[in-house]
Parts: structure tokens; sequence; C-alpha cells
């Protein structure tokens, strides 16, 4: 599995607030778009989330955004090691899923380029 690069998630309150500082942090301009009841704005290598509360929860036991050559190779390689798939894959711009590995830490796994999708 090539993994092509990885982004940090971090939830926040007030997602227009938090915008300017990663934005002046990174050097790098926001991209937004929603996902559901969820803002995001990918800044650099971090994905700012914001929205509903039963959305949040989930989004919050996930630890990291990881950007593959290939969902379905990332996948076979996943189950193959003992991890869990717990959603997807499904078709974002790319491909995405979330996994559970045999620590118990969830990810996000992603196609399609770098890491911007919820």
């Amino acid at each position: 599995m090539e993994i092509l690069g990885t982004s940090l998630r971090v939830c926040v309150d007030d997602l227009d607030a938090a915008v300017p500082v990663y934005e002046r942090l990174t050097g790098d301009r926001a991209m937004r778009f929603r996902r559901g009841g969820v803002s995001v704005a990918a800044v650099g290598s971090f994905l700012l989330m914001s929205g509903e509360e039963a959305e949040m929860e989930l989004l919050r036991k996930v630890s990291a955004t990881i950007a593959v050559k290939d969902v379905d190779e990332a996948v076979r390689t996943l189950v193959a090691v003992g991890a869990q798939i717990i959603a997807g894959p499904m078709p974002t711009p790319g491909r995405n899923m979330l996994a559970r590995h045999p620590d118990g830490s969830i990810f996000e796994y992603i196609d399609g380029g770098a890491p911007h999708h919820a």
C-alpha cells in the first residue's frame, strides 16, 4: 500500500474563528466544503471540522486521514494485518473508507489525491 500523505484532524467549535489561525500557521489558504452536517476546511496538512454533535462524535474517534494510491489495495493490506473495515469504501471526490487497526486506532483512508475529506 502506497501512502501519499496524511492530514491531522482537528474538531473545532467555531470553524470561522479557527481557519485564519491555521492559514497563518501554514501559509496556505483554506479549501472549504461540507459533508452532511459537517463543515470542513482543509488548510495545509490540517482538516478542521465543525458541525452537528452526532456526526462529530464519530469524527473525533478518527485519528488522521491517510491519502493512499488505491483504496482497494489499502483494504486488502489492512485486512491482511487484522484491521476491520468499519465504513466504505464509498465514493467521494475519489473514494474513502474508515478502518480500525488491530490496536484500536481508527483512520480514514482516501484515494484520488491529497487528503481533504471528512
